[in-house]
């Protein structure tokens, strides 16, 4: 819905369907980016980092609202894909010597092939059930990274990465990491775009909306579920390979049921459907967790009873409370708030 004035609306469907419907739009998105492209120079080194851990989250978040948010399936394993697409571009890039351009995209289509066993999973269950499914996704990620050869994988020692390097350039800085992983994001997102506005995108949307309707309609039901886990998983391993490269270390202890349980709540907050609601709800969940990261010490220190865990305990808390009221206040999430005061401001100054 676009923020178009009261009695001006689209007259053509390729009008209706356009990604810039007025000139406003399209200012609004080139401020945006050139914000985006000036942050390494305005802000210092510790938001730098902040911000590339948010784009690569941001990353792996598009592809759960991808599985959940579009196609109604429950996905608790997401940090496993994103696992999975860590090491591959690990021991790719670590072990075999292959350059950034073609680690990357091999990491997504290994977690994407990972993720789809659980998309035939769900042809047959949904709901309690997928979600424990998808669960053990991440159980089977430790145990195959604990328990195959420590030359593979390096066992519970991990696996240091080389530097992302693209045509001798190497991204050896915070600053350098962070264009690259920009760029990375604004692909993942166009395509995520693109994925949700053709028949596929529409597919998903019947499929979650109400799957024997679809089937009936003549909805690849089966094919439609394990194609949205798919995708989902190759989001997940491509966030997983920026993170490897930009860490340039992995283990399994990075790739947790809880970052799971987070990454659903962002897309919970930010809003179930929405491309931009993953962002928002990164934005949202990441800076509550560095705030509260910040001021835990300080809480510790006037209330010395609580003790070191008060950080993270006081994180999980305000995750948990964060979704219940979600859940119960705005259970669309944020993005469909902001959606009903443009459609307000379309209507305005009318009331109905």
């Amino acid at each position: 819905m676009s923020m178009q004035p009261a009695g001006v609306f689209a007259q053509s469907y390729v009008r209706d369907m356009a990604i810039f419907r007025t000139w406003k739009q399209a200012l609004a998105l080139g401020i945006f980016v050139a914000a985006l492209l000036l942050v390494p120079a305005v802000l210092g080194a510790r938001y730098v980092a902040i911000a590339n851990i948010m784009l690569i989250t941001g990353v792996v978040v598009l592809g759960l609202q991808i599985t959940t948010g579009f196609a109604g399936q429950v996905n608790l394993g997401q940090a496993a894909f994103m696992g999975m697409g860590a090491y591959t571009a690990a021991a790719l890039s670590s072990g075999q010597q292959w350059p950034f351009l073609v680690t990357v995209p091999i990491a997504g289509i290994v977690a994407a092939l990972f993720g789809a066993i659980f998309g035939l999973a769900a042809v047959r269950i949904r709901g309690f059930y997928l979600a424990l499914t998808t669960i053990a996704a991440q159980f089977i990620f430790v145990f195959a990274v604990l328990n195959l050869p420590s030359s593979w994988t390096g066992g519970a020692q991990g696996l240091r990465v080389e530097t992302a390097t693209i045509f001798g350039f190497a991204f050896d800085t915070d600053n350098r990491m962070y264009y690259l992983i920009l760029a990375v994001t604004a692909i993942m997102t166009v395509g995520a775009y693109g994925i949700t506005r053709s028949r596929h995108g529409r597919a998903f949307v019947a499929v979650r909306d109400d799957d024997l309707a679809a089937g009936f309609t003549g909805v690849n039901v089966v094919g439609t579920k394990a194609t949205a886990f798919f995708v989902g998983a190759f989001y997940a391993g491509i966030g997983g390979a920026l993170w490897a490269y930009y860490i340039r270390f992995v283990a399994a202890d990075q790739f947790t049921l809880f970052n799971s349980v987070y990454y659903m709540g962002m897309v919970i907050v930010g809003g179930l459907g929405s491309i931009a609601g993953a962002f928002v709800g990164v934005f949202l969940i990441r800076s509550a967790q560095e705030i509260l990261t910040a001021v835990g010490p300080s809480i510790a220190d006037v209330f010395p009873a609580l003790g070191s865990s008060v950080v993270f305990a006081s994180v999980n808390i305000f995750l948990g409370v964060a979704i219940a009221l979600m859940l119960i206040l705005e259970p669309r999430g944020v993005m469909h708030r902001y959606n009903i005061f443009k459609r307000a401001y379309r209507l305005w100054p009318y009331p109905h």
